[in-house]
């Protein structure tokens, strides 16, 4: 018996190879794109209102809807036009174009400087703190962080600015003093420069710092000793500065600028430095 031998076809390449996924490529894969949310998340809660300035009037009425002698507008990025305003207690949306039905209107009114919106008034919330345009310009939401803040820094700034007083010698408090209490300063002991001196820095420190730092107050304030002892002689005029033993006119004051102040700008010139030596050395 013979045995029929049957030959293999070869496989082709198609039968052979197996197909492999196709691997995407990294600059193949899909862009996702987030948008940043511009809008901040709305919380619900109680917010205050107050006035700007310093007075506190016992009433402040804002408009509450939109009229020809008072605009009440707010315009709409998304939608491309201007969208009007209108505050009634019994719609939730402060846009005239979501409000259906008969509305009850309400005044705004801020009594001794503030209006405190409660929670449930939604509709009056967000027209205050989002859409009416006086807000920032006749009043302006508190914010107990951001007052933090606010008060952080005047805290550090006072803080600097005594430090400050502490370290300055007593010739310099009484140039920085002499700019707020003129010649008074001139009778004053050091003690009653340094106490003066730490109270003004505590109630203005930023001044108090602004002043330090310029190098015209001390040249201002030598100045205003050698007048004082007798070393310089201003003009009855207040046009000119002389030497007071041999009547040598020093310098012609500038039209309409404060002697002393020209006085300290002059001692830095050329032939101002060699007087101002001078004087300095006397006043020792």
């Amino acid at each position: 018996m013979t045995t029929k031998k049957t030959s293999a076809k070869p496989k082709t390449t198609a039968q052979s190879s197996k197909k492999e996924p196709a691997i995407m490529q990294k600059e193949d894969a899909p862009t996702i794109k987030v948008e940043e949310n511009k809008n901040p998340e709305w919380e619900i809660k109680d917010r205050t209102y107050y006035t700007l300035g310093s007075k506190r009037p016992i009433i402040t009425t804002i408009p509450g809807k939109h009229s020809t002698k008072r605009s009440l507008l707010w315009f709409d990025a998304d939608k491309g036009h201007q969208r009007e305003l209108r505050y009634a207690t019994n719609q939730p949306s402060p846009f005239v174009d979501e409000q259906e039905g008969p509305v009850t209107l309400d005044h705004i009114i801020f009594r001794n400087g503030s209006l405190t919106v409660p929670a449930a008034k939604q509709n009056l919330q967000k027209l205050l703190s989002l859409y009416h345009p006086l807000k920032d310009k006749l009043y302006y939401e508190f914010d107990a962080v951001k007052n933090a803040g606010f008060d952080l820094e005047d805290i550090e700034l006072e803080i600097d600015a005594l430090n400050l007083a502490r370290e300055l010698d007593v010739d310099m408090l009484e140039a920085i003093l002499r700019v707020e209490f003129g010649n008074k300063v001139s009778s004053m002991t050091s003690k009653e420069l340094k106490r003066d001196a730490l109270i003004y820095a505590r109630r203005n420190p930023k001044t108090f710092i602004s002043l330090a730092k310029d190098d015209n107050v001390q040249l201002r304030n030598i100045g205003v000793r050698a007048v004082e002892q007798g070393f310089i002689k201003l003009a009855q005029d207040q046009r000119s500065f002389s030497w007071s033993s041999t009547g040598r006119k020093l310098f012609t004051i500038p039209f309409d600028e404060n002697p002393y102040s020209a006085l300290a700008a002059w001692f830095k010139t050329d032939e101002g430095v060699e007087v101002f030596k001078n004087v300095e050395k006397r006043l020792k």
